[in-house]
């Protein structure tokens, strides 16, 4: 089978990878690409907002499936034009994808199938957002409503901050004119990841991952697409990972047949396990940016013939077998991500990949024969090992020989699961 992958970061470096590994792969193309995607992937020239562009490639060089790595395109209803065609593909339909496109709609949902989450308030005026915030205690999170690439968000501890906040999404960085915004109750707990693979109807655990948004050490700074990864989450039990199924993934897959939207594809749950029990904080209609990385490395099955089967309907034969090890993954990111940052420094050097450890581009360009940070987020430096330590301590020891001058990283990825570990 040939295969087209769309996207260009380090989630989709590490799809094409496992991707190309798969014995029912005859040819794996990419758009647009990367340069690492590019040592696994035939990579095409075509815009991924140009529909029609795709599905005229898909027919001309007989693709037969399309996988959808970013949010942008199947918001945007990448997969319903190429379901229109006749064209199987990994992901879900644009009305399907409002989980993520948007917060209010995944909230309102949540709300009319008692799926446990967050107390919140929608607004589209910024007046009477403030006047609400004035009304309650911190802290409080703030959400804009549609995609943000990981950004939108702001735990507000302190009125300053919330106002900002509000001014920001109001006032453009998330969406101006029109915006709307979601106010939130705090949950206290510890954040987790639940992936599953979804048919329409029924869906299967497909990993457990744990990551960290805040930009510094310690969990200090602004919030980012994500610094770093680790797989599987400690702290997500068999216990808890049926009781999200349970009370929040199925009530959520039935809940969008009804309303003639059943999800296919892969389902994130951002969960809060709180002392009652998991809390959906948000969903997203992908694969998370750096939690891939470390998914497809303990990954031991074929993804090819799970992301098949969702694409025609029927994920009932799918068993997904994972290996023993830990996986982690270092995001190095350019200087002021994820603010202002410069792009086009240089990348002098990059360790080989061995059989526990890989480098996944995120955000890289050639120009000539110089490799070249172009994104925010740049390199994943990706390892495994027997304990989330052993893998920490490889994927530490490859960032160290890394050549890039313009970097920053987060020194503590993998902590907590650490300390659990040595308790």
């Amino acid at each position: 089978m040939d295969v087209l992958l769309i996207g260009s970061g380090g989630r989709e470096h590490a799809l094409a990878w496992k991707i190309a590994q798969s014995p029912m792969l005859n040819r794996l193309y990419a758009a647009p690409g990367n340069p690492g995607i590019a040592e696994c992937a035939e990579i095409v020239p075509l815009d991924v907002a140009d529909h029609e562009a795709i599905v005229r490639f898909c027919r001309d060089k007989a693709v037969g499936l399309v996988v959808v790595g970013p949010e942008a395109p199947l918001v945007a209803g990448l997969a319903d034009r190429l379901e229109e065609a006749g064209i199987l593909v990994f992901g879900p339909s644009a009305a399907a994808a409002r989980l993520e496109g948007s917060k209010a709609f995944t909230k309102d949902l949540c709300s009319r199938h008692d799926i446990p989450t967050a107390r919140y308030k929608r607004f589209t005026d910024a007046a009477a957002a403030k006047t609400y915030l004035d009304e309650t205690g911190y802290p409080t999170v703030i959400k804009a409503d549609g995609l943000a690439a990981g950004k939108g968000v702001t735990i507000a501890t302190n009125r300053a901050e919330a106002m900002a906040a509000v001014d920001g999404c109001f006032e453009g960085d998330f969406g101006g004119p029109g915006a709307e915004i979601v106010i939130e109750e705090f949950l206290e707990g510890e954040e987790a990841s639940l992936f599953c693979l979804c048919d329409g109807n029924r869906a299967i655990v497909f990993g457990t991952a744990q990551d960290h948004k805040r930009a510094f050490d310690r969990d200090r700074g602004p919030n980012t697409g994500g610094m770093g990864a680790y797989s599987p989450a400690l702290v997500m039990t068999e216990r808890l990972v049926e009781r999200a199924m349970k009370e929040i993934v199925e009530p959520t897959l039935k809940g969008m047949a009804e309303i003639g939207a059943p999800f296919r594809g892969i389902l994130y749950a951002g969960l809060m396990l709180t002392e009652t029990g998991p809390k959906l904080i948000e969903y997203n209609v992908r694969f998370g940016d750096p939690e891939a990385q470390v998914l497809m490395m303990r990954l031991d099955g074929d993804p090819l013939e799970a992301f098949l089967a969702a694409a025609r309907g029927d994920v009932s034969a799918i068993a997904p077998t994972w290996s023993r090890d830990r996986a982690l993954t270092v995001v190095m990111a350019a200087e002021g991500y994820p603010g202002a940052y410069s792009k086009g420094t240089e990348i002098t050097k990059l360790p080989a990949d061995d059989a526990t450890t890989r480098i996944f581009h995120a955000g890289t360009s050639r120009d000539g024969d110089r490799l070249v940070a172009t994104g925010g987020r740049v390199l994943n430096v990706t390892a495994r090992g027997a304990t989330v330590r052993e893998a920490a301590a490889r994927a530490y020891a490859a960032v160290e020989q890394v050549g890039w001058d313009d970097g920053f990283f987060r020194t503590d990825i993998g902590h907590r699961a650490i300390m659990v570990e040595g308790a």
